[in-house]
């Protein structure tokens, strides 16, 4: 599959909005699939194999693809009830693009864990970028509820890491 063809059958996939599609022919497989914050899209080939991030939305599995995209339907379960007990919520996001790590060093204890009271000011976690390590602070004080990063994990600018209930 050539490039061109296969960033159009990305740009379908991302217009249907579906969360996963797996494509295999003779001469290759598509597997692409999106989470809910870090799209990927593995591209496996006889002689190679990569992994390519993409705002792409992955399809389902033995979908036949039709011509128009308008006749793709987004699944009917949708996860509106999540996102409506996660709005009471408040996030708490990178303030830089870098690596995130919930602890000083791979033995000490993670400065927040789910469960945990914080205040504002408190060190929640750390970010490396360009070699130096951010300590970033809580933004808003309340209890973390739900951690969205894995420890030693990139993040990006404004990437929610944390859910904190104010109450």
């Amino acid at each position: 599959m050539k490039p061109k063809e296969l960033q159009e059958l990305i740009d379908f996939i991302a217009k249907s909005g579906l969360n996963k599609v797996d494509i295999e022919t003779e001469e290759f497989k598509l597997s692409v699939k999106r989470d809910a914050d870090t799209p990927k899209i593995r591209y496996v080939s006889e002689s190679t194999s990569q992994m390519a991030p993409t705002p792409a939305a992955p399809v389902q599995p033995g979908l036949n693809m039709p011509s128009d995209p308008a006749s793709i339907t987004a699944p009917a379960t949708a996860a509106k009830p999540a996102v409506a007990d996660d709005s009471r919520y408040l996030t708490i996001k990178a303030p830089m693009i870098g690596t995130l790590y919930r602890s000083a060093t791979p033995d000490s204890p993670m400065f927040v864990n789910v469960g945990d009271e914080i205040k504002k000011g408190d060190v929640i976690c750390i970010i490396e970028a360009m070699k130096l390590f951010n300590e970033i602070e809580a933004e808003v004080s309340g209890k973390v509820v739900k951690i969205l990063v894995e420890n030693a994990s990139p993040v990006e600018y404004d990437q929610p890491l944390f859910l904190v209930d104010p109450s």
